[in-house]
């Protein structure tokens, strides 16, 4: 997955994968450690990865795109999408959502950094436009192909709608630890919303 931050081709050496994970692997030793995201600087990553301050900066163009990365390495992966139906790649993304809720639940490393992040309007910017917002883009074609397709009503406003997909699952897995994110949910969730806005039947 393309790092948010990184040069173009032209800047700097070829990318190691190697250095990179060895610098990622870093940061999560510190956070694993319960330093906070705000005493991690670039200087603490290059002594812990034994790396240099400069080969991090010719792959992340600051902490904030740096952290981004990390987090994508702790949660689970974007999925592919089936592309058989608006319902089937519907369900594949709230799934997607679903364990990433789980995950946070589990890891108090991903727990604690969201908490931090959002305290931070330059970090959570630069994850929300890095990571967020391309899923968020993801999901309003998923609905636009499925108005072409006519499983939902051209009517309907698609920005509107996938929040009242992706709202419920957000609700359990952020605003509602204690709220089940059983198996099944994400079907569940995609078939009552779909109910009401298929094709209007005469």
């Amino acid at each position: 997955m393309p790092t948010a931050g990184r040069g173009g081709p032209g800047r700097g050496r070829p990318r190691s994968e190697a250095v990179e994970r060895s610098i990622i692997e870093g940061v999560m030793t510190l956070l694993e450690e319960g330093v906070p995201l705000a005493d991690i600087s670039i200087e603490r990553v290059a002594r812990i990865a034994g790396v240099g301050k400069a080969t991090i900066y010719r792959r992340w163009s600051g902490r904030e795109e740096l952290f981004c990365d990390v987090l994508r390495t702790a949660e689970p992966p974007d999925p592919e999408l089936p592309g058989t139906s608006m319902r089937d790649d519907l369900i594949v993304l709230l799934e997607s959502l679903r364990k990433r809720g789980l995950a946070t639940r589990s890891s108090a490393i991903l727990h604690n950094v969201y908490a931090q992040m959002k305290s931070s309007p330059k970090l959570w910017k630069v994850y929300h436009a890095a990571v967020i917002e391309p899923r968020r883009r993801t999901a309003l074609d998923v609905l636009r192909r499925g108005q072409e397709n006519g499983e939902i009503r051209a009517d309907v406003d698609v920005d509107l709608v996938n929040d009242l997909f992706m709202g419920p699952m957000l609700v359990r897995a952020v605003m509602r630890p204690d709220a089940g994110l059983e198996e099944g949910l994400s079907e569940r969730i995609v078939d009552t919303v779909m109910e009401g806005l298929g094709p209007v039947k005469h």
